[in-house]
């Protein structure tokens, strides 16, 4: 009989165990994986990591990595652990609760990556489901996304990366958030990487890089067509998704 919380991404190359409520792995979850700049013997730390899909195709993909994940509900941390250790990875996956706003790990992180709510609390109608209304950021009403970002900030050492998915329509805000409220610069070398669900069709998503105090101006990336017309995978999203190629 099969597992209808159990599902396999990059051509079946992970096994990944899903929350029975709240959000399931999506095509976000792999992408942001795919644009995580880690190299061999580096560090990975993610942020509201649920059951840990970004982070284990992360890692999956550099290799000889470490992956770090919080999140704030400890029901999708077991099930992290559950898949670190059903893909082989327990050695170098470490997930534990924890909200991002009390997070103190310290800044020991060569790269942050992030997939934070799409909307803010208030901004539409809740979800019935608790898990998931926690997941979409339908509760907390005092985090906003410069709470993901500060948090990214306080843990990435040296001049590391954040790399994060989200709405498109964010993008703006994203970047103001970046440069922090104080006025001093918390993040440079800003690049914006666009999804497009297909030709001719405005970006849903957008993947942003940055690098903590990093001065370099901002790049805009061509993007990425996912689909084509007839709704097949493109030849690039197809090398993405299944032949763990990384995306930028």
């Amino acid at each position: 009989m099969s597992n209808k919380n159990l599902i396999h991404v990059l051509d079946k190359k992970l096994a990944l165990h899903q929350a029975p409520e709240g959000f399931r792995t999506s095509m976000d979850s792999v992408m942001l994986g795919a644009a995580c700049p880690a190299q061999s013997n580096q560090s990975i730390l993610d942020l509201g990591c649920g059951v840990g899909s970004a982070g284990i195709c992360a890692i999956y993909r550099a290799g000889n990595t470490t992956l770090t994940g919080i999140d704030i509900q400890s029901d999708h941390i077991e099930i992290a652990q559950k898949n670190a250790a059903a893909n082989h990875m327990e050695d170098r996956t470490e997930f534990m609760a924890a909200d991002i706003r009390d997070a103190k790990l310290g800044n020991i992180f060569e790269h942050v990556i992030c997939n934070p709510p799409y909307r803010e609390a208030g901004a539409h109608i809740e979800s019935p489901h608790a898990a998931k209304a926690k997941a979409m950021g339908h509760i907390d009403e005092d985090m906003s996304l410069s709470s993901w970002i500060s948090c990214a900030h306080h843990h990435i050492k040296g001049q590391g990366s954040l790399t994060m998915i989200h709405d498109a329509g964010q993008t703006d805000n994203i970047i103001h958030a970046l440069y922090g409220r104080s006025g001093g610069k918390m993040f440079g070398g800003v690049e914006i990487f666009p999804l497009y669900p297909k030709q001719g069709i405005a970006a849903k998503r957008v993947i942003i890089r940055a690098w903590k105090h990093k001065k370099s101006p901002a790049i805009l990336h061509q993007g990425i067509i996912m689909h084509e017309s007839n709704g097949d995978y493109t030849k690039q999203a197809d090398r993405i998704l299944r032949d763990a190629e990384k995306l930028f």
